[in-house]
């Protein structure tokens, strides 16, 4: 907790024979991040013929996937699968070596490949000439306008017939030029549409060339005519049969898909996967050194995992590698990968962490403040017992049932869960319950604070909790810098600070009479003081810098206002609602009494409304106060993530 996992270094070298071997059970681990090795006496390794191959295969299955798809029959879960996800089974696959997998999967594609296109060029097909006979009709719809023969739209040997739309306001000017350039040799019949003119213009063939500009001048859109025969309504009711034909046609080659679908989705995925999974280890061999008889690895991997890797490794190779261990140094801090460690009650913030960035390698993980301050920030913002009671029950359904997937799912339920805690206990100690719903139904409730009627106390207390959370950011920067040595940055950029802080914080008790002024002037004194000599650093731009960074920080001290605002926007909203159902509530219609159904719907609905987007507003906020304000007074979050080298098994299970 507060420090990342500690990593080491690992430097391996072992016989061609069994890199294929090493590279799954290191793949299947999951454990160690490959780095690329960076040598010359040796070359870089390739993928051979068989890695080559599962990576094209992996393409072209997934082709596959994604067309049969479309057609396989999936249960309707529900919100009861939303919040109770079923596990999914994994088919057990005995692994040989990448050139029996390889085979395999030939020997399927060869049997299921040629079925499943066959169809799918059928389908293809099909819906091309669907489309096909569509776009007619929609032609022919608007020819009806005129109902004149199809087959007088279409040219001739000496004739050249010329269908199309043009604007209403180029139609006349058009109609004046080209029978001007051809001298009156062109007929035309025209029905306009709204704000376009459909003309059919009747041109000779010798003059086609000269009409042509004099059309492109004027924007004509020209539209081909369909074949068919009478008019234009016969012409669509032969098209139309035409249509269910085609249709029948499709429905049956459906079928077709389904029935592929059925019988072979399942294995095409599992085929699927074994292959992504065998080209991310192609894909990691540009990474290797290797020579005519051996190969070289370098990674990272965390210390507790060491025993049980290199005993893998041995078991693997049959004794038959080179393994070296070595611990970071000093030069290699900004490349240790980095892995977040905490206790699984607070695992699941690291997520809220990574967001924003990992730590480096020497500092502090903010998860375990996060993880309180958070759920703190959450509940003062959202601040009712009701919202929090709704928020933990749908957070509570959503952890049980997705614990088996660890998924990001879960541990955003998870996080949701502690915020609801401190929600209620906000709700309590400001007295609200679906806002003031118990106070208007006649109820005494106990309160400390009332966030509508005593919002400046409410404000005091939102800054007063800014100080400290950034003084708690500052307190563990400087921890940090001095830590890494760092000293003259530690009291420049956050020892000022602290001071600072804490001489406004003495100066409020001062005015209650708590400390004596002196305390509270000497503190901020000594702060003004080391910020001035800290901006000094910045040379000619020193007295800019001063005035920036002072303001800075007050801004963003004033920033933490917005706990108090989202307390009143929450409770306002709540209020809102309520009035408004205490005026529908005696509504009667004659002798029919509606306002307390339409008052119990507005109210059940308006109060989940309300939950939803204060919850919403809450969220956002609680992290924007952490990624801005608090992160900015020690933390970076420019580490670089772990990122093993890890196999993903959704529906497959490798038995090495």
């Amino acid at each position: 907790m507060f420090k990342p996992e500690e990593m080491v270094k690992i430097e391996l070298i072992s016989i061609n024979r069994y890199k294929d071997r090493l590279l799954t059970y290191l793949h299947e681990e999951g454990v160690v991040e490959i780095r690329e090795l960076d040598v010359r006496i040796a070359q870089k390794d390739v993928p051979n013929e068989f890695y080559r191959k599962a990576t094209s295969y992996s393409i072209g299955i997934s082709r596959l996937v994604e067309f049969l798809k479309g057609y396989r029959e999936e249960k309707k879960g529900g919100i009861k699968e939303f919040f109770f996800p079923p596990m999914i089974s994994k088919r057990k696959y005995k692994y040989r070596s990448i050139e029996d997998l390889v085979k395999e999967v030939e020997k399927f594609l060869e049997e299921v490949e040629p079925q499943i296109k066959q169809v799918e060029g059928k389908i293809s097909s099909i819906n091309t000439e669907i489309e096909r006979i569509k776009n007619n009709i929609a032609v022919l719809e608007l020819l009806s306008a005129l109902n004149i023969d199809v087959s007088y739209l279409r040219s001739t040997e000496r004739i050249e017939i010329v269908v199309g739309f043009v604007d209403r306001d180029k139609y006349s000017p058009l109609i004046e030029e080209l029978t001007k350039t051809l001298e009156g040799k062109v007929a035309y019949i025209s029905k306009e549409f709204k704000a376009r003119y459909l003309v059919v213009f009747a041109i000779l063939k010798k003059d086609y060339d000269r009409a042509n500009p004099v059309l492109a001048k004027y924007a004509f859109e020209r539209i081909e005519v369909p074949e068919g025969k009478g008019t234009p309504g016969e012409a669509i009711r032969e098209y139309k049969h035409q249509l269910v034909e085609k249709e029948k046609e499709l429905a049956e080659a459906e079928k077709e898909a389904k029935e592929l679908a059925r019988k072979y989705y399942d294995d095409i995925v599992f085929y699927q996967e074994l292959m992504e999974n065998e080209r991310d280890k192609a894909n990691i061999l540009s990474h290797l050194a290797r020579t005519n008889m051996t190969f070289a690895l370098l990674g990272w991997l965390p210390r507790k995992d060491v025993p049980r890797v290199v005993e893998g490794i041995k078991r693997v190779t049959e004794g038959k590698v080179y393994i070296n261990i070595k611990e970071p140094t000093k030069e290699e801090l900004d490349n240790i990968p980095i892995k977040l460690k905490n206790p699984k009650l607070i695992a699941p913030f690291e997520m809220l962490t990574e967001m924003f960035g990992v730590p480096k390698y020497n500092e502090i993980d903010p998860t375990p403040i996060l993880a309180f301050t958070y759920s703190f920030f959450f509940g003062f913002m959202l601040t009712d017992f009701m919202y929090g009671l709704l928020i933990g029950i749908i957070a509570a359904l959503l952890v049980k049932g997705h614990k088996h997937l660890q998924d990001g799912t879960w541990k955003f339920a998870n996080i949701l869960l502690w915020s609801s805690f401190f929600t209620m206990l906000m709700g309590i100690f400001f007295g609200s319950y679906f806002g003031n719903a118990l106070d208007l139904a006649g109820f005494h409730v106990w309160r400390k604070l009332d966030a509508m009627r005593d919002a400046l106390m409410v404000l005091e207390i939102s800054l007063a909790i800014g100080l400290m959370h950034l003084f708690i950011g500052y307190t563990v920067g400087f921890m940090v810098k001095i830590k890494n040595g760092e000293i003259k940055d530690a009291v420049l950029d956050q020892l000022t600070w602290m001071f600072i802080i804490l001489g406004t914080a003495l100066f409020a008790l001062s005015l209650a009479g708590i400390v004596p002024l002196i305390a509270a002037e000497a503190l901020f004194g000594i702060g003004l003081v080391l910020f001035v000599l800290s901006e000094l650093r910045n040379g000619a731009l020193a007295i800019l810098m001063i005035i920036s960074d002072f303001f800075g920080f007050v801004g963003n001290w004033l920033s933490y206002a917005r706990l108090m605002a989202l307390a009143l926007a929450t409770s306002g909203i709540a209020m809102v609602i309520n009035i408004i159902v205490q005026m529908i509530w005696g509504l009667k219609i004659g002798p029919v009494s509606l306002g307390i159904a339409v008052g119990l719907v507005v109210f059940i609905g308006g109060q989940i409304f309300s939950t939803a987007i204060n919850a919403l507003g809450a969220f956002v906020h609680a992290l924007r106060l952490h990624y801005v304000e608090f992160f900015g007074t020690f933390y970076s979050g420019e580490g670089k993530r772990f990122e093993p080298f890890k196999s993903r098994r959704q529906v497959s299970e490798l038995e090495i």
